[in-house]
């Protein structure tokens, strides 16, 4: 029964492909259009964090922001899009990925040049929640979208690369931009704020111009899952970015219970999806609104003999290394070095550079390596950035420890993005592109949350240590630690990110070892690429 049900699954996918795209060949202008448009959309969410990671002591001096308050100008954003990458994915699918890429742009363009006129500090963090949400809308319909405008084919895998090195492309362009706007221009920290509206604006119209008309379904939405999924993630990411700052850090009791309550909620919406997903199943059940079809089927995360999963997981851990890298590195730039934004945004240069060449190799190679190539060599050589500050000198030369560490970290970011949002796009089902996009994406948004967490636990923990060996006692704000206490902190935190990146080094040559090749050398026919696609997947998992 289940072989059955599944092929029929596959047979309603094709019929929906064929519905969408009914052969339509598309001009080479306009593919490079769509590809860099989404792509664009992925540089403006990374930058969106980046570009404020990089001015926050100028806007907290600006604004007298609370040191308590400050890194919420950076959480709120992630609270924000993090929560809702899985609601807005499975509307897209439903609705229409255009109109949820252009809600989002516009969302983002609005509140990125009110944020610009922000006064104090609350109002700023509160529009930058709502950035966050017009990136939940954009970037998984930008996946979404570049899967059905792209049939498996080597013009696919290069729109997948190239929107994959929009996340450090853009991470590193918001550095630079962030760097020199906040130290050259006459309005400082808001002059980024104004260029991200622009952005958006930009992007917003060429979608509109660029991508195909939607085709909607009649399909339910599942508002009981989307309201579980969104209460228990905002509950989870709330708590990871304030379990630090609290009065008495992860022991305070609000910290405590909200983590227990989000943790229940988001059971509770695992729950919710095998009742109606097993419903869906059900041949003879009726159709009714306390039913529709699940928001995400349980059974995505068992693709592939349980390697879709691996790849997730894969993506949550290499996040949680990088955007700790990311974080840490400027932190040890301004605070121990103390440099100015505009000489650490010079240091971070090499990694748009690399981040730029990166995707050019996975569009070239993604075709001819299996996807473990890709995520060990990756996720290794994330690895080896960190160890590379956790080990450095700070008497040394940047060319010696700095410098070749900006180079390698990008690969673990660009690597595991590309060739999993590949692999993914290839394994969903056009209905559900959008939603194992997102699915994606909240993994590795989570990732950085969860990264940034333990690694400022484990900071905070040696740096107080280190002190009280050395007869102070921290402040608040960690102002009167020694610098060598520091030191040894940051030196800590990199070897936790570091861990981070071997632990799905590790996973990665496990579970990986027979995925195969990903990518497309050429075009395959539109009508069956699907089914051909999924079946050849569940005949080598029956062999494995």
């Amino acid at each position: 029964m289940s072989k059955e049900l599944t092929r029929s699954s596959i047979y309603q996918d094709t019929e929906l492909e064929k519905a969408e795209h009914h052969d339509v060949q598309h001009s080479l202008l306009h593919s490079i259009l769509v590809i860099m448009t989404c792509t664009i959309a992925m540089v403006v969410n990374t930058a969106n964090l980046s570009s404020v990671s990089i001015s926050l002591p100028t806007i907290e001096r600006d604004l007298n922001v609370k040191e308590e308050q400050l890194q919420w100008l950076v959480s709120a954003y992630s609270l924000g899009s993090g929560c809702l990458l899985l609601f807005f994915g499975g509307l897209a699918d439903i609705y229409g990925r255009k109109k949820a890429f252009m809600i989002g742009t516009l969302c983002q363009a609005a509140f990125s040049l009110a944020g610009g006129f922000a006064q104090n500090g609350s109002t700023l963090i509160i529009l930058r929640a709502f950035q966050g949400i017009g990136a939940a809308a954009t970037i998984p319909s930008s996946l979404g979208i570049m899967a059905h405008s792209f049939p498996p084919s080597r013009m696919r895998s290069i729109a997948f690369a190239t929107f994959g090195a929009g996340a450090p492309v853009g991470g590193a362009f918001g550095m630079v931009i962030g760097g020199v706007l906040t130290q050259m221009s006459s309005t400082h920290w808001r002059s980024s704020f104004y260029l991200v509206a622009g952005m958006s604006a930009l992007t917003g119209i060429s979608g509109m111009i660029s991508f195909d008309a939607d085709v909607t379904s009649t399909e339910a939405v599942d508002w009981i899952g989307a309201s579980l999924v969104t209460a228990g993630l905002v509950l989870i990411i709330f708590v990871l970015g304030q379990g630090q700052v609290a009065s008495q850090g992860w022991k305070t009791p609000y910290i405590i219970t909200l983590l227990i309550v989000g943790i229940i909620i988001v059971s509770l919406f695992l729950l919710w999806e095998r009742y109606l997903e097993r419903a869906m199943d059900d041949p003879l059940r009726t159709p009714s609104p306390w039913t529709p079809p699940p928001l995400m089927k349980l059974s995505l995360w068992t693709r592939a003999k349980g390697r879709m999963a691996a790849i997730l997981v894969i993506a949550f851990l290499n996040s949680c290394a990088f955007v700790s890298w990311t974080f840490w590195v400027q932190l040890y730039y301004q605070n121990y070095l103390f440099l100015t934004p505009m000489q650490t945004m010079l240091r971070f240069i090499p990694m748009s550079i690399v981040g730029c060449l990166c995707s050019v190799l996975v569009a070239m190679f993604v075709g001819k390596l299996p996807l473990v190539i890709f995520a060990v060599s990756g996720t290794l050589l994330t690895a080896t950035a960190a160890i590379l500050f956790a080990l450095i000198d700070p008497t040394a030369t940047y060319w010696a420890f700095g410098f070749p560490s900006a180079v390698v970290v990008v690969f673990g970011a660009d690597f595991v993005y590309s060739a999993g949002t590949i692999f993914i796009a290839k394994m969903a089902p056009p209905h559900e592109r959008s939603v194992a996009g997102a699915l994606f994406q909240t993994l590795t948004q989570l990732g950085g949350a969860v990264g940034l967490a333990v690694s400022t636990l484990v900071f905070n923990i040696v740096v107080e240590n280190e002190s009280a060996d050395l007869g102070v006692t921290v402040n608040s704000a960690g102002t009167n630690a020694p610098l060598s206490a520091q030191l040894k902190g940051y030196r800590s935190a990199q070897w936790t990110c570091a861990s981070f990146a071997l632990m799905a080094t590790l996973l990665a040559m496990i579970s990986l070892r027979g995925i195969g090749i990903v990518g497309d050398r050429k075009v395959i026919r539109k009508v069956d690429s699907d089914e051909t696609i999924i079946m050849q997947f569940e005949s080598k998992d029956t062999h494995c």
